[in-house]
């Protein structure tokens, strides 16, 4: 099995900074693609950020210059830097894991537990 686990949620002010981490651990074989994906109350799950293990980003325009997504593919590990926070970014965060458990199979999507990000004055 493959569990990812957040960390780094919390209260911030409007134009403050947090950051979360999300490692992944368990039976890895490699892991392609990690990101962070969100969801408000009332609103869609939505794609925040994501990262190849060639480490090419994709990024919401919403987020674009103000979020950075990084990636340590030793220690399986994603962090979403994000500054310049708005209200509108106060959502639970899921961290996000494409990952191969074994070389006879292909890619799974695997999820954490979410972590809560409120941006408010």
């Amino acid at each position: 099995q493959v569990q990812l686990v957040e960390s780094g949620g919390g209260l911030v002010q409007p134009g403050g900074s947090l950051k979360l981490s999300c490692a992944a651990s368990g039976s890895i074989f490699s892991i392609n693609v990690m990101g962070w994906y969100r969801q408000a109350p009332g609103n869609q799950r939505e794609l925040v950020a994501t990262i190849t293990s060639g480490v090419s980003t994709t990024y919401a325009d919403s987020v674009k210059g103000r979020f950075t997504i990084s990636r340590d593919n030793a220690k399986n590990t994603v962090t979403l830097q994000m500054n310049s926070l708005k209200p509108e970014d106060t959502a639970v965060y899921y961290c996000y894991g494409g990952i191969r458990t074994s070389i006879r199979r292909g890619m799974g999507d695997y999820w954490g537990q979410g972590t809560q990000v409120t941006v408010s004055s």
